[in-house]
């Protein structure tokens, strides 16, 4: 009976501190401010995202460096570093002749709060309100989602029909990428479920899904099945030899995909 209530012990104190600490193994933020927009970009401005929360977040926003399109692009990262990061990438949208907003989940780029699933919607959608307020109603907004930003970028389409969507190296859930990365199935312990393939047939907008055939963190096979559920799929590019976080993704590739999509 000892070693029962022993080995129940310890399942309860694993349990707790997946359940616990197991954000800390999804999201990944660089938490130094990455400095002043100006100092990076010659259209570049700092930008305060309200959320509905309460939170006041930092971000960037670059004017277009060719003939304005009349369109704004907002840019949710992935799980990793800060808008810092994404500079080049910005760049290369404004040079598409977009307004592009540079999103700094809470937790990130000197951004109060923790990241969770929750909270990035709620980043999203200050991020969406903010263009809003400048002038770019949804309809009139690409939404580009990088790796997890896909995720929080399907969950935002849902609610308001944009201008289209890209989605960059999207998975179906986060509990399929754990089974694919442990082998064993792992949803039932995951406080985020960020399910992109169950959000996708209720998203009206335009999609462009962009992917790596050597994708090693998110399954090609996942985003494919993304690019299939979503009813008004414009193009689905599966780049070869290419891997999760190659130089291609930070550049005019990814703008000029973008531009098309706004395009069509």
């Amino acid at each position: 009976m000892k070693w029962l209530v022993g080995g129940l012990g310890v399942l309860v104190v694993v349990g707790a501190a997946i359940w616990f600490g197991q954000r800390s193994l999804i999201f990944f933020p660089d938490r130094s401010d990455p400095g002043a927009a100006a100092e990076l970009f010659p259209s570049g401005s700092d930008v305060t995202l309200q959320t509905a929360d309460g939170l006041a977040l930092s971000a960037w926003r670059l004017e277009p460096t060719t003939t304005a399109r009349d369109q704004a692009v907002l840019y949710l990262p992935g799980n990793g570093g800060n808008r810092g990061g994404r500079a080049e990438v910005g760049l290369a949208l404004a040079d598409e002749g977009f307004t592009v907003v540079l999103v700094d989940y809470r937790g990130y780029g000197g951004n109060p709060g923790r990241p969770s699933e929750d909270g990035l919607a709620l980043d999203a959608e200050g991020g969406l309100a903010y263009l809003g307020s400048a002038g770019f109603p949804p309809e009139r907004v690409i939404v580009v989602g990088e790796s997890i930003g896909t995720g929080v970028a399907a969950r935002l389409a849902v609610d308001h029909s944009l201008a289209g969507v890209l989605l960059r190296s999207p998975y179906t859930s986060l509990a399929d990428v754990a089974r694919s990365a442990y082998g064993v199935p792992l949803g039932w312990l995951l406080r985020d479920e960020l399910d992109t393939l169950a959000r996708m047939p209720a998203i009206t907008s335009p999609v462009t899904v962009l992917s790596g055939a050597a994708d090693e963190i998110i399954p090609p096979a996942q985003s494919r099945e993304v690019a299939e559920a979503a009813p008004d799929l414009y193009a689905f590019t599966e780049l070869p030899g290419v891997g999760h976080n190659d130089p291609i993704w930070f550049g005019p590739f990814l703008a000029e995909q973008a531009a098309a999509l706004a395009d069509r």
